[in-house]
């Protein structure tokens, strides 16, 4: 169970009593389907909703992830620019960072204590390769009018004291959260705007009027689907969205003279430019809260309880912790290990929609930047639903879809060969101090 999880009281509401009628069906009682819940009750307290969660609210990546609600978009700010257009993209990057603060807001206004410290994203520079692609990010970012500024080593080392940092970029759009408390404190939320929550219900199939589950049909007008990694498990869904596993750490609470040289002082999540990614959080009990990517892709998309730790993943995860925290010691007083998967779309593009012709919705591929990104989903679904035009539905991202991942084995293939690119970059990099090119090459790819 995750750091995040472990304290709150998980007993689960009851299921779906049979077969019921409603205005809209959410599938998944994770951000996407909470926060589009949340929205839709707010606009129209009229409408009859239920969501539908297979375990309890915030199972799945809502209550797993690293606490970053940021404004981070999987696609970077020159990819949107490039797809899109530039003020299409300068669009979407607003809205994100509008969704840090509403994020802050909301949470405030339903007394929800998630801890919210918006501190910012510090992401070190610790190579030469890292610097020269730290310094070309902020230039290429800074054009696109994203706030992002270049930190010299001194002022990188004060916010972050980590070993061998020539530098960093910072951007305040990002603060520092306890996951699995927003997540079950909007569930509460939700429930007082008279929204249903069924629980231990498990969705099989989405159709056009209806979620078939194994507890009874829930025949709907909408019908949401706010799966993110477990959409695979859904009929006809095994190649929309790839789950691929991010797994974490937790130390006890360390003393303060540990904080004394970690810095983190205002709670700033932090990351590095390795190409394999890592992130982290201080949390508001002085712990360090750490992760990466670096699991394996499971044939046919399959997820599991069983992948969720990996001893060793994990122990590369505790050891990159001690190689940036040496004041950790040798083994580092870790509490909690954990994992799950998240949901990737072919093209990296997470997406938003209503297909009216249908009135299928759908929310996702946040490819681990969900957090901030969910908030912006279900205000632009709860737009959708009710009928209304508003910015946010002209978004770019609004009504893309992503084409289906290639049939197996030719996707266990793919993406693990991209994995192992990575994992082999950040070696290559460190020992050569050049770029590698096959990493390069893949990211542009994906970029694009």
């Amino acid at each position: 169970m995750s750091l995040w999880l472990s304290s709150l009281d998980l007993t689960p509401r009851a299921p779906l009593p049979g077969d019921t009628d409603v205005d809209v069906a959410i599938v998944g009682a994770g951000y996407t389907g909470m926060w589009t819940a949340y929205y839709l009750a707010s606009a129209d307290p009229s409408l009859r909703i239920a969501v539908v969660e297979a375990r309890v609210a915030g199972f799945g990546a809502s209550g797993r992830n690293g606490g970053w609600c940021s404004a981070l978009f999987p696609v970077s700010p020159a990819g949107l620019a490039r797809r899109h257009g530039r003020p299409a993209a300068l669009a979407l990057l607003r809205a994100m960072e509008y969704t840090v603060d509403e994020v802050g807001r909301v949470a405030a206004a339903e007394g929800i204590d998630c801890h919210f410290s918006k501190g910012g994203t510090v992401t070190l520079a610790r190579t030469p390769v890292q610097e020269a692609r730290a310094r070309a990010l902020v230039a290429e970012e800074s054009s696109l009018g994203v706030r992002v500024s270049w930190l010299a080593a001194a002022e990188a080392r004060e916010r972050c004291g980590a070993t061998e940092v020539r530098g960093g970029v910072y951007t305040p759009d990002c603060a520092a959260i306890h996951p699995g408390r927003l997540v079950r404190g909007l569930a509460e939320a939700v429930e007082r705007r008279g929204v249903r929550v069924y629980e231990q219900t498990v969705a099989s199939a989405l159709r056009p009027g209806a979620v078939v589950t194994d507890r009874g049909t829930v025949r709907a007008e909408v019908v949401v689907r706010a799966t993110e990694g477990y959409t695979a498990g859904l009929s006809g869904q095994r190649r929309t969205l790839a789950p691929l596993y991010s797994l974490m750490v937790a130390t006890e609470p360390l003393p303060a003279d540990f904080w004394a040289t970690a810095g983190l002082a205002r709670r700033e999540t932090f990351a590095d430019f390795r190409r394999m990614i890592v992130y982290g959080q201080r949390t508001a009990d002085d712990r360090l809260a750490f992760g990466g990517r670096g699991a394996p892709y499971h044939f046919g998309s399959r997820v599991s309880p069983s992948f969720d730790r990996d001893a060793r993943v994990h122990a590369a995860i505790e050891s990159t912790l001690v190689e940036l925290f040496p004041a950790l010691g040798p083994k580092p007083p870790v509490s909690h290990r954990w994992g799950g998967p998240l949901g990737v779309p072919r093209d990296w593009a997470a997406s938003v929609g209503l297909d009216r012709s249908t009135g299928l919705a759908w929310a996702g591929g946040y490819v681990g930047d969900g957090v901030g990104t969910s908030n912006l989903a279900g205000r632009t679904l709860a737009d959708l639903i009710t009928g209304r035009t508003t910015e946010l539905t002209t978004l770019p991202w609004v009504g893309h879809r992503s084409r289906r991942w290639e049939p197996e084995p030719l996707r266990w293939l793919g993406i693990n060969a991209g994995l192992a690119v990575m994992s082999m970059a950040d070696t290559r990099e460190t020992r050569t101090a050049h770029p590698f090119r096959p990493a390069t090459f893949l990211t542009r790819l994906l970029a694009d």
